[in-house]
């Protein structure tokens, strides 16, 4: 019996997906327009859905989980379906206007035309504000849809913000942040939970490792005190005595997020010879 996975056939979630499950150590061989495949060494297998059909698919449990954004949970009305963050394809969803508007709160949008390839969101969105609007649905390309005077606003996903500049667009309020999600159908067999457990186990070892950073320093005996209340580690760092006996390697985990900061705060306090190694895996 293997775990059914869809994952995105085309688009930015595709190359992230296939990178994570590589990164799990799951071997994925798929051919060219190929919609089906398994893994040969774990019992997966593995659908090319397009994005929009992906929730549905997990309702009618044609699918066990699934690589997707929250923003089409939330626009499929099924963001009541449990899910595991994966932090990659982090992305806002945002109102964006011509750059000479100016645009001061969110009252500037009654009455205006916003094209959107999104319209439960935001439908949604306006109804918990008290705005009326109306909604033009765009397949795609919505950033054109202000200058060729079909809308006067857009409300799209945005990344860098580079699409909107070049089409004369600038964002102007953001409605959420959302990123790249494991949804999971809440109807699954033991024995398929049994797989999950093991697939959500090797996803959370990678995301673990990519928050941090394993560091490698050393001390004086009289500033290890201060050096380990800087770091923490997993439980406790690691001291190891070298020959001179006033002196200690020290070796620990910081969160990405606290590197530079951290980092400074070891050189104040004496820490010498610092060196920074990417993790590749923990496993708790």
């Amino acid at each position: 019996m293997n775990l059914k996975i869809a994952i995105q056939k085309s688009g930015r979630l595709n190359e992230g997906s296939l990178s994570l499950l590589k990164e799990c150590g799951i071997k994925i061989e798929n051919g060219k327009d190929q919609l089906l495949t398994s893994s040969s060494n774990f019992p997966l297998d593995v659908l090319y859905l397009r994005n929009g059909d992906i929730p549905q698919y997990l309702k009618d449990e044609v699918v066990d989980v699934a690589i997707i954004g929250e923003n089409t949970l939330i626009e499929k009305s099924a963001e009541d379906l449990s899910y595991l963050q994966l932090g990659f394809s982090r992305c806002r969803f945002s109102i964006a206007v011509p750059r000479e508007v100016n645009f001061t709160s969110l009252s500037d949008l009654e009455g205006k035309r916003i094209a959107t390839s999104y319209p439960h969101t935001v439908r949604e969105f306006l109804k918990r504000e008290k705005i009326k609007a109306k909604i033009h649905e765009i397949s795609g390309s919505v950033e054109i849809s202000p200058s060729i005077g079909l809308a006067d606003v857009i409300c799209d996903i945005v990344s860098t913000g580079g699409t909107l500049f070049k089409n004369g667009l600038k964002e102007v309020y953001s409605i959420f942040k959302f990123e790249a999600v494991l949804a999971v159908n809440p109807s699954l067999s033991p024995e398929k939970k049994a797989i999950l457990d093991k697939l959500i186990f090797r996803i959370e070892s990678v995301l673990r490792a990519k928050n941090t950073k394993y560091i490698m320093l050393n001390v004086q005996k009289d500033n290890l005190e201060k050096i380990c209340s800087l770091l923490p580690g997993m439980k406790s760092p690691t001291l190891i005595p070298l020959s001179d006996p006033n002196w200690y390697s020290l070796h620990s985990v910081i969160l990405e997020d606290d590197f530079w900061n951290i980092i400074d705060q070891l050189k104040q306090q004496g820490a010498e010879d610092i060196l920074i190694l990417p993790i590749e895996k923990i496993l708790g």
